[in-house]
Parts: structure tokens; C-alpha cells; sequence
């Protein structure tokens, strides 16, 4: 009798967005935690900080196991919550949270920059990246029409106007932790003070930055419009329709 050996593929899921749980998770629960929960009659400081940093640390380590995909902004977000904890735990003095706030985008800005002087200018992995847009068919276009050299010019500009999003969002966050957080940290008042910073980062930096970020694509999208004579639905990957 011949043994019959079957070989099944679990095929890794699609990731797809979902803006409002990650509101959630990330920054309405933590937040929630550190500002209602940190008393000595409730978690108390130290725990509630665990809890709350819990949030956001798991749910970035689901979505890397869940779909594979390593990303390197996710990453900084998970060394962010780490350094946070251990900046609460250790009791260190708060403008290193400050500092910490300042880094990472900071470290993203300088690293796009950075790209700029290799052959893979991160603009190319956020915007410019065949799950977006049609790079193959643009690529061709540009050569078509002699608009290659012109492109990446602007391409470049692009890349310029990106990492100054991140120095923006720099100088942001430290100025806001710096103005909120003001206890010791590993205390109640250090703990409800970082609830708030969480809360109001999300009005006061992250809304700006994202709107950067779409006048960014928006400039973009002109230059190759403008230099390929292709419509929107042309220039952006659209997803084919699910099969019933």
C-alpha cells in the first residue's frame, strides 16, 4: 500500500486596515488605563503602565506574526512602548521621555533623508511602491516621453518634503511631552500625564503629519499625471473584485 502524503499551504492573510481598532488599541485604551487606573486603589502606577503599554506592544507583535510582514516604522513603534516602559519602571527622570518622543520620528526623518544617497530612497517603500501604484506601467510611460531625468528630480523633492514630515512630527512630540509630562516618573501623576500626551498626540501631531503625508501623494500624483498624461485610475493599483 503506497502512503499518500498531503501537502497543505496555509496561505499567510491579507493585511487590511483597520484605522479605528488601531485608534483604539494604540491610544484610546492605554490612554484610558494610565489616566483612570493608575491609583493605589485601582492597578496602582507600575501595573497600570504594564497594562497599558500591553495595548499597543501586542498588537504589533499580532500583526507581524499574523501577516508576516516586517516593517520598519512598526518596529520603531514597538521599541517606542518598550522605551516608554522602561523609562516609567525605572523611575528615570521625564525629559528622557521627551527625548525618546523626539528620536523616533527624528530617526525616520534622518533615514529618509539618508536614502536619498542610496538606490532605494524610502519614498519608494511609503509612496511610490507597486502596491500603490502602477510603477511599471509609469516607468515606461516616463521612458516613452523622455521624463525619466524630470521624474526623479521630483521624486527627489518628494523625498525632501517626507522626512521634513517626520522632523515636524520631532519637534512636535517634544515640545508637547515636554509641556504635559512634568511628574516622576513610576508615579500616579506620571502615569495620567502620559494617558493625556497618548490622547492629545493624535490631535495636536499625528493629524498634521497625516495631512502632510496627503499633500505629499497629492504632489506626487501631479508630477506623474502631468509627465505621463495618466488618469488617477491608471496611476493607482486597484484591487480586483473578491469572487463569490
Amino acid at each position: 500500500m503506497s502512503n499518500i502524503h498531503v501537502t497543505s499551504t496555509q496561505k499567510v492573510p491579507d493585511h487590511k486596515p483597520r484605522p479605528l481598532i488601531d485608534l483604539l488599541v494604540s491610544i484610546v485604551i492605554p490612554s484610558i488605563i494610565l489616566m483612570k487606573f493608575s491609583g493605589d486603589d485601582a492597578l496602582g502606577a507600575s501595573a497600570a503602565l504594564i497594562v497599558a503599554l500591553a495595548f499597543p506592544l501586542g498588537w504589533g507583535l499580532f500583526g507581524l506574526l499574523k501577516y508576516k510582514k516586517f516593517n520598519f516604522i512598526a518596529l520603531l513603534g514597538v521599541i517606542s512602548v518598550m522605551l516608554t516602559g522602561g523609562i516609567g519602571l525605572l523611575k528615570l527622570d521625564p525629559q528622557w521621555l521627551a527625548v525618546k518622543e523626539a528620536a523616533i520620528p527624528g530617526l525616520i526623518g534622518i533615514a529618509v533623508l539618508v536614502s536619498t544617497r542610496t538606490r532605494y530612497p524610502l519614498i519608494r517603500t511609503l509612496l511610490y511602491n507597486p502596491g500603490i501604484m502602477n510603477v511599471g506601467k509609469i516607468k515606461q510611460k516616463l521612458e516613452n516621453l523622455g521624463n525619466t531625468a524630470a521624474f526623479e528630480s521630483r521624486l527627489l523633492n518628494a523625498t525632501y518634503l517626507l522626512g521634513g514630515t517626520f522632523f515636524f512630527s520631532s519637534v512636535m512630540n517634544y515640545i508637547l511631552a515636554k509641556w504635559i509630562v512634568t511628574s516622576q516618573a513610576g508615579s500616579t501623576a506620571f502615569n495620567e500625564e502620559l494617558g493625556r500626551l497618548t490622547l492629545l498626540s493624535y490631535p495636536v501631531i499625528a493629524i498634521p503629519s497625516m495631512c502632510m503625508m496627503l499633500a505629499i501623494f497629492y504632489y506626487l500624483w501631479r508630477t506623474i499625471h502631468g509627465m505621463t498624461g495618466l488618469a488617477l485610475e491608471e496611476i493607482l493599483v486597484v484591487a480586483p473584485p473578491k469572487e463569490k
